[in-house]
């Protein structure tokens, strides 16, 4: 059985307990658990996500907040509480299919690279599935929901009024750019997204061997699973805050007159602004980032044991 395989490698624990999609799961189920546990968290974290974004837009020659708090305090002042949410119903869609297009491909990708024989995943490999797993969540669910995300938040940023939210985004888009309008800055986010995942899957095992101390008891914890998941959310970010940053620049609204690629708006950022531009938004990313990881690892499991009685 799966358990006792499991208890014996961890890296096998998190594919078993923690995936979307496993074999004793019907589509039926998969979409139902990705959506609940992708939504649940994206709507708990999306302030923080908006926070990001808008440190991220604004110019650093003559920004507009002071930090973090600053950011929050005058989008709640201009527009309300719900200024927080601009651009969140996107977000909250997307966020489930993004989680189970991650967990999708990182649970048939370890299928094929499992070792035969002891059927354990080496420390090597799971670095691949998380690459895999990253690469395809960034082509199918996450870089035309943060295309329409950032395009709305800098929309509100600068005042211009030109959507009235996600789904008016989504439709001028398309009419305006055609389908390739949703994946600009594509390049960008499969590189933060790859590196995302390749760091964070086995991270995230590793650092639960060692909190749970090989406990098989904790395998199923939300807790556990929870802070393993928000430690290696934090790691990732280290090595993906430069392309997050080009990504959000190359995602704005005024990308087509500024950038002729992505690598020209890195050099003119690196060129403009120095170093520090392409770490601008980092410790609310952190946060952002860190919470969506742990609730996401912390959700599934219960989710997942909770529909299992009535589906």
């Amino acid at each position: 059985s799966s358990l006792p395989l499991a208890g014996r490698c961890p890296c096998i624990a998190v594919c078993a307990i923690m995936a979307f999609v496993t074999k004793k799961d019907s589509g039926y189920k998969t979409v139902v658990k990705g959506f609940l546990t992708g939504g649940t968290q994206a709507a708990l974290t999306y302030p923080t996500e908006y926070v990001k974004t808008q440190l991220q837009l604004q110019s650093k020659t003559n920004p507009e907040y002071a930090g973090i708090m600053d950011c929050a305090k005058k989008t709640v002042q201009e527009h309300g509480v719900k200024g927080l949410y601009r651009g969140a119903g996107v977000r909250i869609i997307g966020a489930g299919f993004q989680q189970m297009f991650r967990w999708g491909a990182y649970t048939n990708l370890t299928q094929v690279f499992r070792d035969e024989k002891t059927g354990k995943l080496s420390q090597t490999n799971n670095i691949i599935c998380g690459m895999g797993a990253g690469i395809c969540e960034a082509v199918c669910a996450v870089t035309p929901v943060e295309t329409v995300k950032t395009r709305v938040t800098d929309d509100m940023r600068r005042g211009t009024g030109k959507y009235s939210g996600s789904a008016d985004a989504i439709v001028k888009i398309l009419k305006s750019e055609g389908p390739l309008g949703l994946y600009r800055g594509a390049f960008p986010t499969i590189l933060k997204q790859g590196t995302n995942q390749a760091v964070r899957m086995p991270l995230q095992v590793q650092i639960f061997s060692i909190i749970s101390f090989g406990d098989d008891t904790k395998k199923q914890s939300p807790i556990y699973n929870g802070a393993a998941g928000f430690l290696a959310g934090c790691g990732s970010v280290l090595l993906t805050q430069p392309q997050d940053c080009v990504k959000s620049r190359m995602q704005s609204e005024a990308a087509k007159e500024l950038y002729k690629g992505t690598v020209d708006c890195a050099m003119q950022m690196m060129k403009n602004e120095g170093p520090a531009a392409f770490f601008s938004g980092a410790i609310p990313r952190m946060v952002q980032v860190g919470m969506t990881s742990g609730i996401s690892f912390a959700l599934f499991p219960v989710i997942s044991q909770l529909l299992n009685k009535v589906m």
